[in-house]
């Protein structure tokens, strides 16, 4: 049996995660990580969430630690969320901590100290295909379709997912309650996290952001130019936007179609004017090796999935691991916004994944 260092958030999905390799036979030790010091609400990184982590382990007769990423974080995913918005960029937080805090500060403290594996409580499934003469290992998409968590893990590679354990990514989020309930965990009953830990429900983004960086008006304008609104701060506005842009009950459904920061302006427009043929993708990091050609693509973690095809720009094809692609659609599709993480699957299993450009290239 592996000696298994389990990341234990306080939630249930990680509690249920240590017990099964626990009844497995496995020798595991739980950690939790200390990331965020400052108010939050609504995350993972609160004192009672490392109190929950902390009794269940005791429940199931493990040690228990604490490792504090609190610097780490800050550099790699509370200050580039930070500057990303002052540059009119949408992040994806989550993403970035995975892949600078998760899923590397921890697998290298667990090498330091000596551990086989590393696990984690994601709704996702590390999957093992026989490629002749070596093992590939990918991430799959999770049993409950609804709680599928792998396009956040898009950017592990073949090092990491060779050691990794998804102990619940096999059974549904009704079955880990279902679980957590029978073996009485303190956690079973426990609402999951649904927003990035370090914006507080009471101000949001916007008090969060306001507090590091100037905020800045722009009037919202239609295509033909004219005038039609205003937004009290470009920076918390982001290409595919319906809601909150105050255009008036008459105004039919508009949506931001383009933003120009350096003129404060924002462009709304019908959703056929939000459309697009195609879309540029850097920073793609494959699983195993670069994989253009016929793909699903999803570019929100909860979002469906669209029939495209992936190509190597010229000057691209090479065997670096860091590739710009270009992602052409079946269909015509909603213009992604820039920052946002963009996932490559073959069928049920993610290929690689990159971020959406800030420009598009010509058609």
């Amino acid at each position: 049996m592996a000696e298994i260092l389990v990341a234990m958030s306080g939630g249930v999905d990680s509690s249920v995660a240590a017990a099964l390799l626990v009844d497995q036979g496995h020798d595991v030790v739980g950690v939790t990580l200390k990331l965020w010091g400052g108010e939050s609400d609504s995350g993972c990184c609160s004192v009672s969430d490392v109190e929950d982590a902390r009794r269940v382990a005791q429940q199931l007769d493990i040690d228990h630690h604490v490792f504090n990423f609190g610097d780490e974080f800050d550099e790699f995913v509370v200050d580039p969320y930070v500057a990303a918005h002052q540059d009119g960029l949408t992040p994806n937080p989550c993403v970035e901590c995975n892949r600078h805090i998760k899923f590397d500060k921890l697998f290298r403290r667990a090498d330091a100290l000596g551990f086989d594996l590393v696990a984690t409580g994601h709704h996702a499934q590390v999957a093992e295909i026989d490629d002749g003469d070596e093992k590939v290992f990918r991430i799959r998409r999770g049993a409950d379709a609804k709680k599928d968590q792998s396009y956040v893990l898009h950017m592990l590679d073949q090092s990491q997912l060779r050691r990794l354990m998804l102990p619940v990514g096999s059974i549904t989020k009704e079955r880990v309650r279902e679980l957590a309930i029978e073996l009485d965990l303190r956690t079973a009953d426990k609402p999951d996290s649904q927003d990035v830990c370090f914006i507080h429900s009471k101000g949001g983004r916007e008090a969060f952001l306001g507090d590091r960086i100037p905020l800045k008006p722009a009037k919202l304008v239609d295509t033909s130019g004219s005038q039609v609104g205003s937004v009290s701060s470009v920076e918390l506005v982001t290409i595919g936007q319906r809601r909150g842009l105050n255009l008036g009950g008459d105004a039919g459904r508009r949506y931001v179609v383009d933003i120009d920061r350096q003129k404060g302006e924002v462009t709304v427009g019908e959703r056929s004017e939000l459309l697009t043929s195609d879309l540029l993708v850097t920073g793609v990091e494959w699983s195993n090796g670069a994989a253009p050609g016929a793909v699903t693509v999803q570019c929100s973690a909860h979002g469906s999935t669209r029939k495209a095809v992936v190509s190597l720009p010229q000057s691209e094809k090479s065997s670096k691991q860091d590739q710009t692609v270009l992602v052409t659609w079946a269909q015509p599709q909603p213009k992604v916004a820039v920052g946002q993480s963009v996932v490559f699957y073959d069928g049920e299993d993610v290929l690689g994944g990159g971020i959406a450009a800030q420009k598009e290239p010509a058609v």
